[in-house]
């Protein structure tokens, strides 16, 4: 009866704070916000599988399943050892298209070494809420100091190959316009690890095979696009200049030498993007929204926003909508502002759009129409 009693309480606050929100903002598409899991460590990334549970990451360094009507299982045990500090940590959780087959799912997450840390991806099999025959099929090198900017998105292509976003590690940002090292990188790896032949360094002998484009920043976005299967992704800019783009095989972004924000100490960047031989970003933000997580709809519940790109927001709390056609941003909408910082965005099965929010006491909402 206590806990019957506690959780009405949670959902009358909830329902409250938002349809408080919702009505100040006199939305196109109005929608409900329902509380379905909370308590969770800074959560992260989250997918869903065929059962209609999801996994979700907790930046601490644990895998939990919750259920649709919100019970959170205990820890996956054989989680691999995370780099817990700052912005490290257990990042993104990903399934193999194959899941269904082979129970494999794929981690990224900021790898200790020594004082050092870097991007890692993993893939095992999950069975009987444990990881098994863990494998390492990714290690960003070099290895650095410093805690921020780990990237760790995680998006399989529809040829089956996989895409890992990767920072810039911070005080390394120099290092996106080198072709030797994976910092600030976008890296295209088969399932199991091996570059694809078709892969625009293979044949560069000064360059790292498993890059697809350089010069980014921080890219905590990644998402497939759902008619032209191009990969779309967004990164945080400095000062203002969050970017989103869409990554061409063997393109520079430009980042630290063109961008349209500022450096935190002031210091002006160049905006001029194709003018200094990079490529322009499709759509950008100044100021900056501190995008996290980003997903196509292509649901039945929202009729209104089917091939919409919806962005997850840190900074002004926020969620955003934006149309789309298959190569550029048309129109873009601010939803839920100024409530909670959403760090990952994902379409469920049931068509309903959910957000894990940014916090220690993390939350698993579910938006629906109202």
């Amino acid at each position: 009866m206590r806990r019957q009693l506690r959780t009405f309480i949670i959902l009358l606050a909830c329902s409250f704070f938002f349809s408080s929100t919702l009505q100040a903002q006199r939305l196109q598409t109005e929608f409900d916000v329902r509380l379905v899991a909370e308590g969770l460590q800074f959560p992260w990334g989250m997918v869903f599988m065929p059962d209609g549970n999801v996994l979700v990451t907790e930046k601490v360094g644990r895998l939990r399943i919750i259920t649709p009507d919100g019970k959170v299982s205990e820890p996956i045990k054989g989680v691999p050892v995370v780099f817990f500090q700052q912005q490290g940590g257990l990042l993104d959780v990903a399934l193999d298209p194959e899941f269904t087959k082979n129970r494999l799912i794929y981690l990224s997450y900021a790898e200790p070494e020594g004082s050092r840390a870097g991007t890692a991806v993993a893939r095992a099999e999950l069975k009987d809420g444990s990881l098994e025959n863990l494998q390492v099929i990714f290690r960003q090198i070099p290895k650095v100091s410093g805690s921020v900017h780990f990237g760790s998105r995680l998006a399989f292509a529809p040829n089956g190959n996989l895409f890992i976003t990767l920072g810039d590690r911070g005080d390394y940002m120099e290092e996106a316009q080198n072709l030797g090292n994976h910092i600030g990188k976008i890296i295209r790896i088969k399932p199991d690890g091996s570059v694809p032949a078709d892969n625009p360094f293979v044949n560069n002998p000064q360059a790292k095979p498993e890059i697809w484009s350089y010069g980014h920043r921080s890219v905590q976005g990644a998402t497939i696009h759902p008619k032209t299967g191009a990969l779309w992704i967004h990164e945080h800019g400095p000062k203002g200049g969050d970017e989103i783009n869409i990554p061409q095989p063997g393109k520079n972004y430009g980042w630290p030498k063109a961008n349209y924000g500022t450096h935190y100490n002031g210091a002006p960047i160049k905006n001029e993007h194709a003018e200094q031989g990079f490529e322009e970003p499709i759509h950008y933000w100044v100021p900056s929204i501190a995008p996290s997580g980003m997903v196509f709809y292509t649901g039945k519940l929202f009729p209104a926003w089917r091939g919409n790109l919806f962005v997850g927001a840190l900074a002004g709390r926020q969620l955003v909508r934006l149309t789309t056609d298959d190569k550029k941003i048309l129109s873009e909408e601010r939803l839920l502002t100024n409530t909670l910082r959403f760090r990952d965005v994902e379409q469920g099965p049931d068509g309903a759009l959910y957000l894990l929010t940014d916090e220690d006491n993390g939350k698993l909402l579910k938006l629906t129409p109202k």
